[in-house]
């Protein structure tokens, strides 16, 4: 759950909205998605002007108090920042052991307090975008979206162009069968240097499928993410998205469900 964000009071709702269904409010104040703020106005843990809300629907504006944990909270101005993330930083938001973490590299990014969507590993590095809007990483950061990730594989040794074909037909991992969207070598590189295209947002996904055919990744970097590339973003630097970029990553996350995937292959035709 994210923290509690102060703001000023008098930027409590965006100027061109005088009402706001108190999901939205909630999300917008970057304490969950609107999915999560509903269950948190059925348990009873959102208050507005000192009462209890159990009920959905509630409207709320800029002369309502809406509280949480015993605190106000307030709509920020939504923030969308683009990361090419280094090596050796965790994606967390603190971290006890005192390790870098990404938060330290967006500190001055933005006024309103961001997360990370998803995460990248220590030592994988590439694009990694954070903001405050809780409804948009929710859904970014769900499976259904089918999110498109682009990443620039160094194996320890050459893949074999038997095993490449193998991984574009797919492979079966202890967690289920995988499918890539798209895999080649990297042209006017060695064949130890592929690039895979992906949809699948789970964990470590593209070391374990290196890894079950016993190939090792020296380094693992994401250049695409969602649309989003590293264009003029050097590692450690950030940038604001655009506009136009928000209204395209809203875009792709209306039309994901219109998407349809490969299926499985038969056993017959591994």
């Amino acid at each position: 759950m994210a923290g509690i964000r102060r703001n000023n009071p008098k930027e409590i709702l965006p100027a061109e909205k005088e009402f706001m269904r108190l999901n939205q409010f909630i999300a917008h104040a970057g304490i969950c998605s609107r999915r999560k703020a509903d269950e948190l106005i059925l348990n009873g843990e959102i208050y507005v002007n000192g009462e209890k809300i159990t009920s959905l629907g509630q409207k709320v504006s800029s002369k309502d108090v809406v509280s949480y944990q015993g605190k106000p909270i307030y709509a920020e101005k939504k923030s969308y920042i683009l990361l090419n993330k280094p090596k050796d930083y965790i994606t967390t938001t603190d971290d006890p052991q005192e390790r870098k973490t990404v938060m330290d590299l967006i500190r001055d990014a933005s006024r309103e307090r961001i997360y990370p969507v998803g995460r990248l590993d220590r030592n994988t590095t590439g694009l990694l975008l954070f903001t405050n809007d809780g409804d948009l990483a929710a859904k970014l950061a769900h499976p259904s979206t089918n999110i498109q990730k682009l990443y620039h594989v160094t194996l320890n040794k050459t893949l074999k162009s038997g095993d490449l074909l193998k991984i574009s037909e797919g492979v079966e991992l202890e967690d289920g069968f995988i499918q890539v969207d798209t895999i080649a070598y990297v042209e006017g590189a060695s064949h130890k240097e592929v690039g895979v295209q992906i949809h699948s947002g789970k964990n470590r996904i593209v070391r374990r499928i290196f890894e079950s055919l016993g190939y090792e990744i020296e380094k693992l970097d994401r250049s695409m993410y969602a649309g989003l590339t590293k264009k003029d973003l050097s590692k450690g630097k950030w940038r604001h998205l655009t506009e136009k970029e928000v209204m395209e990553l809203n875009r792709m996350i209306r039309d994901s469900g219109k998407i349809k995937r490969p299926a499985k292959p038969k056993k017959e035709e591994l």
